[in-house]
């Protein structure tokens, strides 16, 4: 159905978890939450159909998404807490150290604006270990903002294209994104977002601090980033609470809420890809 469905590779993490594997997973019937927010789930730059079911993170973000007249919700979890069952970490894995950083970024149709000279000596001054910069891709290949990062010591790398309304995202996205965290012992960034979250369920110690810089034309609705600073007050500044902050992500990420397979089969209206496969393996 909806193109941002397949963002970062959800739509095909999600057909792994499932058992419905191939190049291209099958099409998700409905809208699928393809990153967190303060709102109902959607992306305010999407057009939408109503009815067509929505797949949501969170009851918190389903309560939100009722409240606004969206009936046909359902709670799943996100994509990020099925790729963690699938790729559970290893007892013997090797110790994590540095921090890997994630600033603030734009996409194509919003820039952001900022100092991204007075970002990196914050981040120097605060982080003691090595650091990773993980840069939208946006801003990876802007060289001016890359080489900022790159001067300052730090290893700047990016997780792949997220995907837009003509082509599907990269479907390794996530799982290059896992492989990082996990080998980092901190995760930060200017402002709490998916990649934070991602981070605390993964096993890494949050922080969220320096300029939270400015997203051209902000959408102010459901609170914007004054609502984030006051809900989430114990999830900003350099040392987090860990247990705080697990408990949060666990929430927020749905980790509680997850279908399994066969749920989510029917729920996306994948039971026939389904019988194909197996049919095929007969």
């Amino acid at each position: 159905m909806h193109r941002a469905n397949d963002y970062y590779g959800h739509s095909a993490v999600l057909a792994r978890y499932c058992g419905v594997p191939g190049e291209q997973p099958p099409r998700i019937h409905g809208y699928l939450q393809h990153g967190w927010n303060i709102g109902d789930g959607m992306a305010a730059d999407h057009e939408y159909v109503a009815g067509v079911p929505l797949f949501l993170w969170s009851e918190r973000v389903r309560r939100r998404a009722w409240s606004m007249g969206r009936r046909e919700t359902y709670v799943v979890g996100a994509p990020w807490a099925y790729l963690l069952r699938l790729r559970p970490e290893p007892p013997a894995a090797p110790a994590r150290e540095g921090t890997i950083w994630y600033p603030f970024h734009g996409w194509e149709g919003q820039h952001v604006r900022g100092d991204h000279a007075r970002l990196i000596d914050r981040i120097k001054h605060t982080e003691t270990g090595p650091v990773t910069v993980c840069l939208y891709w946006q801003e990876f290949w802007t060289a001016d903002v890359r080489r900022r990062y790159e001067r300052a010591g730090f290893r700047v790398i990016c997780h792949g294209y997220r995907g837009n309304a003509h082509q599907a995202g990269d479907p390794e996205f996530l799982d290059r994104q896992l492989t990082e965290l996990r080998q980092h012992r901190r995760v930060a960034s200017n402002r709490l977002s998916s990649a934070v979250w991602y981070g605390i369920l993964a096993g890494c110690e949050p922080a969220v601090y320096g300029d939270p810089m400015v997203l051209e034309n902000e959408d102010p609705t459901h609170g914007g980033q004054a609502r984030i600073r006051r809900q989430w007050s114990g999830l900003h500044g350099e040392q987090i609470d860990i247990a705080q902050a697990h408990a949060a992500a666990v929430n927020e990420l749905g980790a509680d809420r997850m279908a399994p397979p066969a749920e989510l089969r029917q729920l996306f209206r994948w039971t026939r890809a389904a019988a194909r496969v197996r049919e095929n393996a007969l």
